[in-house]
């Protein structure tokens, strides 16, 4: 239960970000950072993908620094620009001029205007002249000439939106491109104005084709996407972008499109695409819900940008081009001279001409290729944080740290593989950064919690712990260290006391720094047994060792680990003794008891010190038992609710003992080897034995006699015989005792 309260609460962490995160999507609380991040996001995929290739279809007359210092300061009379249109159309024999200029204003550098300020000031009384002024009209008249280059011609005026809070307006607007009618009714969220600034009402007869060149700047001042539909008093008007490519296709009427999308928060169905009908066709633009377009930049801007070709308006003018060399282009009149400011911030540069944003977007209409960010944006990442966060709060704690890394890697990828599939291959541009945000927090916190949480409880489990149970316990208990702790339990145990034999004796001859030399190299051998036979380290008391198996982790197999680091330790000793023995040491002997049964483990002791150990009637038996190794002449004595416990292995049976303190009598063994190691003669001896015990148990000493010769012709070195060849010479001085069981009974611990 504690584990699965410590998953859930792990799986709770992890779902905060995701919260906040759907929160951010579904705009209840909008994250000012992501959008930032979002659009860093953008910023930086599009330089990494933009084409970086000129289209050589779109044009751009420049009225740059060179045009300015042969033709004078801006603005050129209208003459100049009527011999301008003129070129472009008569010798370069262009197939579409848009202007990203406004005409807002009579030209005062006309002769008419000077001669009838001049008229009106000193020649009142000269009809005669006033007359002649008239005669000379056509020619004096730049307006008029300006507008008779640009009449009949596919010619596209520009013109600017205001959010004048007075509203107001200068020159004639155009029609308008959509009527609110078309809407039935539908509320849309175009970008809407107040005011305008457009041409004089002379060039806007004779060039009625206009469209506005407004861009919308994004809160952190950058440029990004272009309106192509404007509300302006209930009516919708075009970009100029929008008009031009319009005029190209062969003036189709445009249409609104709307989403059939409904998702969370939306409550409308919103405009998703501007659609231009011919006949009974029609093309589609998506658009985002201002009914704008994200400008596809297909470089860094400017004349060295290599996206468009940049010809200085002094080099139309002055005829320096060859005649035909812009035949069938799409021509933008724009300018790049920073005194004329119109030079915007953009994702791919800071100094980024703004007539060439419109030049990428007429390029990416006639491509099909528009960027948008789509009203289901909505949804789909609503979609994306549900998915991505489930599976990596239900994931994460589930995992390792390199595993859950690489969870957080792959979903990392996919969310960003899937945006960057979807952008280059349909054009749309679906938010990133909250998604992307959510799962490197989620994966944070994860961590964090596994480290300053669950590590603390680790880390204190591994403190309590690592001194008394093998590391290899301790990274298992550390998997769910919430199932461990040192509070007293009684459990079913296998606990065992080993003793070293001469210990007395070899302090008295021995140095005491080789003393602890030798005791330190014989107890850290026969630790290293017990542990890896993953059993826990009691205590060390003098010459003894107190070790049990079955806690703090589980197992069933606790005798079997026991019995067998038993044996692995009698060989240890006998290794031991046999390089004493090459290098002058005295010899050793160990005495080893083992005892199951239903011990209290747990803390225990004082409040100056405590420790992790075992205590109770069955910890005390094992302790008599090791006492007993030396009566016996074995350095192993097993109980038999241990021997039970361990069916592995091959017993001899060494007697019934009561020993002091207990009333019943316990049978006691003595392990051989692997019972799938036993020899034939071993087998042999051990069924003598046995047929030994029944004879001695039932007071029949010829029986027992004639058995023991055989025994000792078997293993005549063995001390257990002339124990009981010792006790049965004995006991045949007594009068039989029908009430005696075969036990002997030990007053001495």
């Amino acid at each position: 239960m504690k584990s699965v309260a410590k998953h859930w609460r792990r799986i709770a962490v992890t779902l905060i970000p995701v919260l906040l995160a759907l929160l951010h999507a579904i705009g209840v609380a909008r994250i000012g950072v992501l959008q930032r991040l979002d659009d860093i996001i953008y910023d930086a995929r599009l330089q990494a993908t933009m084409p970086r290739t000129l289209d050589d279809r779109v044009v751009i007359v420049d009225i740059d620094e060179k045009s300015l210092a042969e033709l004078g300061r801006w603005p050129w009379g209208r003459n100049k620009l009527a011999e301008l249109v003129n070129t472009l159309f008569q010798d370069q024999q262009v197939a579409i001029l848009g202007f990203d200029v406004v005409f807002a204003e009579a030209d005062e550098s006309s002769g008419l205007t000077r001669l009838n300020q001049l008229a009106s000031q000193e020649l009142k009384d000269y009809p005669a002249f006033s007359e002649r002024l008239k005669q000379l009209q056509p020619d004096l008249d730049f307006d008029a000439t300006f507008a008779r280059a640009i009449a009949n011609r596919p010619v596209v005026m520009g013109y600017y939106l205001t959010s004048d809070k007075d509203g107001r307006s200068n020159g004639v607007l155009p029609a308008p491109a959509l009527h609110q009618a078309a809407l039935q009714g539908r509320q849309i969220k175009a970008t809407s104005w107040t005011g305008y600034g457009s041409n004089i009402e002379q060039l806007a007869r004779a060039a009625p084709m206009a469209g506005f060149f407004n861009s919308i700047t994004d809160g952190d001042g950058v440029v990004r996407s272009l309106p192509l539909l404007a509300e302006y008093k209930g009516e919708y008007y075009e970009s100029i972008a929008l008009a031009m490519f319009r005029v190209i296709a062969g003036m189709p009427t445009v249409a609104p499109g709307f989403s059939n999308e409904r998702f969370l928060a939306k409550t409308y169905q919103g405009m998703d695409r501007v659609l231009l009908k011919q006949g009974d066709k029609a093309l589609a633009i998506p658009v985002d819900e201002r009914v704008a377009t994200l400008v596809p930049y297909r470089g860094y801007g400017g004349v060295g940008g290599g996206s468009f070709r940049y010809i200085s308006a002094a080099d139309i003018v002055n005829k320096r081009l060859p005649i035909g060399a812009l035949k069938g282009k799409v021509v933008l009149l724009g300018t790049t001279a920073p005194g004329l400011l119109d030079l915007r911030v953009t994702p791919v540069g800071e100094i980024y001409p703004g007539v060439e944003t419109h030049a990428n977007i007429i390029s990416a209409l006639l491509d099909g290729n528009v960027l948008v960010k789509p009203d289901y944006a909505v949804g789909y990442e609503v979609v994306m944080v549900l998915l991505s966060g489930l599976l990596l709060a239900i994931g994460l704690p589930l995992l390792s740290a390199p595993r859950a890394v690489l969870l957080s890697v792959v979903v990392l990828g996919v969310l960003a593989g899937m945006n960057l599939w979807l952008y280059l291959g349909y054009g749309l541009v679906l938010p990133l950064a909250s998604v992307l945000a959510m799962a490197v927090t989620a994966f944070g916190l994860n961590m964090s919690y596994g480290y300053f949480v669950e590590s603390r409880s680790k880390r204190e489990l591994a403190n309590l712990f690592g001194t008394y149970v093998p590391p290899e316990l301790v990274d298992e208990m550390l998997k769910d260290p919430d199932s461990y702790n040192m509070q007293a339990t009684n459990r079913e145990l296998t606990v065992m006391f080993c003793d070293m034999r001469g210990f007395t004796k070899m302090s008295e001859q021995m140095e005491p720094t080789q003393l602890q030399a030798l005791l330190t190299g014989v107890f850290s051998r026969l630790t290293m047994l017990i542990r890896a036979n993953r059993g826990t380290i009691d205590k060390y008391m003098g010459d003894c060792v107190m070790a049990f198996w079955g806690a703090p982790v589980e197992t069933t197999e606790h005798a079997h680990l026991a019995v067998k680091s038993a044996m692995e330790m009698a060989n240890a000793v006998r290794e031991i003794n046999a390089e004493h023995r090459a290098s002058g040491l005295p010899e050793i002997g160990i005495g080893i008891g083992l005892n199951t049964g239903t011990m209290c483990v747990g803390d225990m002791g004082s409040n100056i010190r405590r420790s992790y150990t075992v205590i109770g009637d069955a910890v005390n038996l094992g302790s008599r038992l090791e006492g007993l190794s030396k009566v016996y002449g074995v350095d192993i004595v097993v109980s038999e609710s241990a021997k039970k416990l361990a069916p592995d292995f091959a017993w001899q049976e060494l007697d019934k003992v009561r020993v002091k303190g207990k009333e019943q009598a316990v049978a006691i063994y003595w392990p051989l080897a692997p019972l799938a190691r036993i020899s034939p003669e071993v087998a042999e001896e051990v069924k003598t034995w046995s047929s030994f015990l029944r004879a001695y148990r039932a007071q029949n000493w010829d029986q027992a006699d004639v058995l023991l010769i055989n025994l000792m012709r078997m293993n005549a070195k063995k001390y257990l015989y002339q124990l009981y060849s010792e006790r049965v010479a004995s006991m045949r001085l007594l009068p039989f005792d029908p009430e005696w069981d075969g036990a002997t009974n030990f007053e001495t611990k």
